[in-house]
């Protein structure tokens, strides 16, 4: 994982500034775009792998959304003391802790559960599925992903959780 070419590509590709003392090491990064938070969904992705940060990052900013990104399990849960996001997109491989071993954890926590999770994996087998399913998943995604048909439902999910 390269941060600095996360950033670079930010700052430069979204026209985005990033929150200095969230952009170091497996820190959350936050978005703050034309000098409001004009925010339509908080998003949490967790991912490990920076060209799916970026991608994701960029269509989710392009819908109004303030993105902040973790890149292993156990930031997430960290993460998830002091921010409580509309929406998790959450990766299956992770280092550290596996996602299903997150997603179980999230929706143990009375704190936590009624956040939605999405779980977006290249690992899209019917027992993935299943495993997802069982753990409280909200949604399930394979890579590759249709960015509209992504984007359409974590607005759907963050809608809902609005509710």
């Amino acid at each position: 994982m390269d941060q600095g070419r996360i950033n670079a590509f930010l700052a430069a590709t979204i026209g985005a500034t990033l929150d200095a003392n969230k952009a170091v090491g497996t820190k959350p990064i936050a978005l703050k775009c034309g000098g409001e938070w004009n925010v339509s969904a908080h998003v949490l992705i967790v991912e490990d792998e920076p060209n799916i940060v970026e991608s994701l990052t960029f269509i989710l900013k392009r819908e109004g959304c303030l993105v902040t990104a973790v890149f292993d399990g156990e930031a997430v849960l960290e993460t998830l003391l002091v921010e409580k996001p509309n929406v998790v997109i959450l990766d299956v491989m992770l280092p550290k802790l596996n996602g299903f071993e997150v997603l179980k954890r999230i929706k143990a926590d009375p704190a936590l559960k009624a956040i939605p999770v999405m779980v977006l994996t290249a690992k899209g087998q019917d027992k993935d599925r299943k495993t997802a399913e069982d753990l409280g998943a909200d949604a399930f995604v394979t890579k590759p992903f249709a960015n509209r048909d992504l984007v359409a439902r974590v607005l759907e999910l963050a809608a809902a959780s609005a509710a």
